[in-house]
């Protein structure tokens, strides 16, 4: 190969790895607290139960034996490693302030008493003030 082609190529090789550099700091800075504790991702979403509406809290664990706990009370959370807790929405409510728009869930390692506590986005207004009215006055013109 001739020495002005492999500079060429040296040089194309350099810029690459340089740019790949950038946008893979660009990905650990844009997911990092996700990326540094993988597998501990936790949602919650809106889900109809037999009585009520309830709410789902999905999440994983590193140890299965690890406690639960949604705004500090223990669940039973179904699963081992990748768990789910099912809530009525009255329940929330109650372990809630009025109007959150989250709800703080923790895993605790029984072993050393580590706990891993992630704020999780409740839906959009679940649990906003519901306006009662007695009776509703519509003025004529």
């Amino acid at each position: 190969m001739p020495a002005a082609l492999l500079v060429a190529v040296s040089q194309q090789a350099r810029r690459f790895a340089g740019k790949c550099a950038v946008f893979c700091g660009l990905g650990l800075i844009a997911f990092g607290p996700e990326a540094a504790a993988a597998g501990t991702r936790r949602e919650a979403r809106l889900v109809s139960c037999e009585k009520a509406d309830c709410l789902l809290v999905t999440g994983s664990r590193a140890d299965p034996g690890m406690i639960v706990r949604i705004n500090g009370h223990p669940v039973r959370a179904e699963g081992r490693r990748n768990w789910k807790v099912l809530l009525p929405v009255s329940t929330v409510r109650e372990w809630s302030l009025p109007g959150a728009r989250s709800i703080a869930v923790s895993a605790t390692d029984l072993g050393n008493g580590d706990e891993d506590t992630r704020q999780v986005k409740l839906p959009i207004g679940m649990l906003g003030s519901i306006t009662e009215l007695a009776s509703l006055v519509i003025p004529g013109h």
